[in-house]
């Protein structure tokens, strides 16, 4: 038995040295500004609005009184009342078996890039009361206001017939080019004469805004001569002003282009491990390391450390680093001797625990 146990130790170790030696350093490759980084402005913006479906088959909402008094609302505004108390409201004894209707929340969402009134956008539909499901319904005519509830007028004008595009979520529809946009979206990018980058938060860094900021500065064709400011200044971790040169004054879009086109190196970025529990699945940077430490698994053994080891541990070569090792290769050697992804998982989570992750662990 110990032998056995000594024999998959010591394979162990070998797939760590071995691994340890085909890994690369980092290499620094070439990207374009536009692969990290947006123009402010381009955004992108939702609208909403509370409307109803009909036309369902007996899976509308039940006993919904807000249900019935919107539909008692609509019936009003298209010439048919429907009696009223004392006080106003609605009498809803007349509409009360009403079970093909549902109450649905409307959203549409209209491009970062803007659009013009009388596009025709896709929007969602789900259901905010109690129906069963809103197959086959029709969604009638729903105003959407802006991104600001409360104080926005009416963008846009939803209806149209709904579809599921799952059938195991039957209260979420979507209603194809259901949206007419009724005010132009034109989405601002310049403002005083310059044009602000923002960083992707996958990306940001200080690091990374100043290396970007180098890069333009740099740039022989955005230089402005008779111009006493920087041609781009990282702001933050997040956002780099960039100025306009003279010669593109009239012509900004050319110079987002230009902008947008311009060839980075990718900078050294902050070390993650990315852990998707549910889908098993687990994404290591090759820059994130490990500290000394032992880590048990079942009758697996396995020593992380430029120390000298006792018999009943199998030690991981360090490589160049002789304080710490790559991560990457303890999950490769772990996936060797067919430890569980859920297992590899935990040991992460204990390793990050232990203060011995040097990296960034982000549980999805």
């Amino acid at each position: 038995m110990k032998s056995r146990r000594l024999s998959s130790l010591l394979f162990v170790g070998l797939a760590l040295s071995l691994t340890l030696a085909g890994v690369p350093a980092p290499a620094r490759g070439e990207l374009r500004v536009r692969d990290v980084c947006r123009v402010k402005g381009q955004e992108e913006n939702t609208l909403h609005g509370l409307g109803l479906v009909v036309g369902l088959k007996g899976t509308g909402d039940a006993n919904g009184t807000t249900t019935l008094r919107s539909l008692a609302r609509m019936m009003e505004l298209m010439g048919t009342r429907v009696a009223q108390g004392k006080e106003g409201e609605f009498l809803l004894q007349e509409i009360k078996d009403a079970k093909n209707v549902a109450l649905v929340f409307v959203t549409a969402t209209v491009p970062a890039a803007g659009a013009r009134q009388g596009d025709m956008l896709n929007c969602t539909v789900a259901n905010a009361m109690n129906a069963k499901s809103l197959a086959g319904g029709f969604l009638l005519m729903t105003p959407l206001l802006g991104p600001r509830p409360g104080s926005d007028r009416v963008y846009a004008f939803a209806s149209g017939p709904v579809e599921l595009p799952d059938a195991t979520q039957p209260l979420t529809a979507t209603v194809h080019n259901g949206c007419r946009l009724e005010e132009d979206f034109r989405n601002v990018y310049t403002h005083d004469g310059k044009v602000t980058l923002v960083l992707d938060k996958n990306h940001a860094s200080f690091q990374t805004a100043q290396d970007i900021a180098d890069v333009l500065k740099n740039q022989p064709d955005f230089r402005d001569s008779s111009a006493a400011t920087e041609v781009a200044v990282a702001r933050d971790q997040v956002n780099i002003e960039v100025k306009i040169p003279e010669k593109y004054a009239a012509d900004p879009v050319l110079f987002v282009s230009l902008l947008l086109n311009q060839r980075i190196y990718t900078t050294e970025t902050e070390p993650r491990v990315v852990v998707n529990e549910r889908a098993g699945a687990i994404v290591i940077g090759a820059n994130v390391e490990i500290g000394p430490v032992a880590v048990t698994h079942k009758n697996l053994v396995i020593e992380v450390s430029p120390g000298v080891t006792a018999n009943e541990f199998v030690p991981l070569d360090p490589g160049a680093n002789k304080e710490t090792t790559r991560l990457q290769a303890l999950v490769e050697a772990l996936n060797a001797v067919k430890v569980p992804t859920a297992d590899i998982i935990e040991i992460i989570k204990g390793l990050e625990r232990n203060g011995q992750l040097y990296g960034k662990l982000i549980v999805e």
